[in-house]
């Protein structure tokens, strides 16, 4: 869970103190994922991985006529409570005119696609291990695929709108945009101060999830995006029709739709008559319109270089967004080795980084923040060493919060989301988790 590099410093100026607020601009560019430019070992199909020590599965939709040196958006599609990847990967009844929501015919061979499975057929999401999923999955998906990181989104209708939410409520920075099908708080919310793009969609005589439901998802984020407060229209009983309304006053690159409709507890309602279709529904061409919105990224490359938030020569402790305790060198240690974890900010020698034009982290003069022996895999431990200038010694400060270690292009990263005292650090894949983004204290 780790992601970029390093030149952290000093105290950002307001568009800069972004980080500590969260109130982050929209992505202003496409950074290319390891997969592009090599041949790719992922094709369409069913795959498994290990998550939180589980085995987990999802279906990819590869492009017809992928090209490695293409950035392409990354859409997720969770199924319903009882429903399975195959459901949404199939499009049921109504066969790959509603494939992925309808979001395979809709993309046009511009968009990978994965349909994840639940445990138990739902998104429960306990202790946050669906979202952990998630974050696995896209660290599996953009190491083989090239994949445009300002470009990720995700859709879901009931238990799947819920997993959608909550993953805009805690991964607003990873995702775009969400589009909700007649969703409610199922999945929790972990955060959920950070601006998204959010589309929500709602029957309002939805008997399994009532509107008022949407209705509060919709409202947190329209609060979020600094949207002007309203009670949108929505079409009256018997009129068969949708309502969409796009809220005005939201920050720029932070919209809300909403889309009202007189039927039930589906995601394919059909103007003029309550039957259901996948193949004519209008609720597939409204979300890809939402979603395509947001162009593309430039083209890839290799080693994309974020801005850094600060100049070098600040010394100041680093606090983690999510724990709010800093990173500390064990026992006050001076050693070669010693492990670096999580502790109460207390002012101490052991806490005070000084990052440097060099890139480096130093503590104590003379030590710097070190990946240890160079390692470059998920979960390798973080210490201090001799200043040497070897790139396991090289650090970018990103202006989303999070810290790059370059030699291994992954973040500083708390392991399994810690925010106890004596929390370990490490480097992990970067996803923009709040145990991967840190402020000046």
């Amino acid at each position: 869970m780790s992601k970029h590099r390093s030149i952290f410093a000093a105290i950002v100026a307001a568009a800069g103190l972004v980080l500590a607020t969260g109130l982050l601009a929209p992505p202003a560019g496409a950074a290319a994922t390891a997969g592009c430019g090599k041949a790719p070992t992922l094709r369409s199909g069913t795959h498994t991985i290990t998550s939180g020590g589980k085995s987990r599965q999802f279906i990819l939709r590869v492009p017809d006529g992928y090209d490695s040196n293409r950035q392409y958006r990354l859409i997720f599609a969770f199924h319903w409570r009882g429903g399975t990847m195959n459901d949404v990967a199939s499009g049921g009844t109504s066969g790959t005119a509603w494939s992925y929501y309808g979001q395979q015919e809709q993309s046009n061979n511009s968009a990978i696609l994965v349909a994840p499975q639940g445990l138990g057929n739902g998104w429960a999401n306990s202790g946050g291990e669906d979202v952990r999923f998630v974050d696995d999955m896209i660290t599996r998906i953009e190491g083989d695929l090239c994949v445009d990181t300002t470009q990720r989104f995700a859709t879901g209708f009931s238990y799947g709108g819920g997993m959608s939410y909550a993953l805009a409520c805690t991964r607003a920075t990873v995702f775009r945009a969400v589009a909700v099908f007649a969703g409610a708080q199922l999945s929790g919310c972990e955060g959920g101060t950070q601006p998204i793009a959010y589309m929500g969609l709602h029957g309002i005589t939805d008997n399994v999830l009532n509107i008022s439901q949407g209705r509060s998802l919709r409202d947190r984020f329209v609060r979020n995006n600094g949207c002007t407060a309203q009670n949108p229209p929505e079409p009256a009983s018997g009129s068969r029709t949708h309502t969409l309304t796009s809220y005005s006053g939201c920050r720029a690159g932070y919209p809300v739709v909403w889309a009202a409709f007189d039927n039930g507890h589906m995601p394919g309602p059909v103007d003029g008559t309550y039957a259901e279709s996948g193949i004519t529904t209008w609720t597939k061409g409204e979300v890809w319109k939402f979603f395509s919105q947001f162009g593309s990224g430039p083209n890839p490359s290799p080693s994309p270089t974020p801005t850094p938030t600060t100049s070098p020569g600040t010394t100041a402790p680093l606090r983690g967004v999510g724990s709010g305790r800093c990173l500390d060198v064990s026992g006050a240690s001076q050693a070669n080795g010693a492990t670096i974890q999580l502790w109460d900010c207390n002012g101490q020698a052991n806490q005070q980084w000084t990052a440097t034009a060099a890139g480096e982290l130093r503590v104590y003069g003379g030590k710097c923040l070190d990946v240890n022996g160079a390692g470059t895999a998920d979960g390798t431990a973080v210490i201090i060493w001799d200043c040497n200038g070897q790139n396991n010694q090289k650090w970018r400060l990103n202006s989303d919060g999070s810290i790059t270690a370059l030699g291994a292009n992954k973040c500083l990263d708390v392991s399994n989301y810690g925010t106890a005292n004596g929390s370990r650090v490490h480097i992990w894949a970067c996803h923009g988790g709040t145990n991967q983004r840190w402020t000046r204290a």
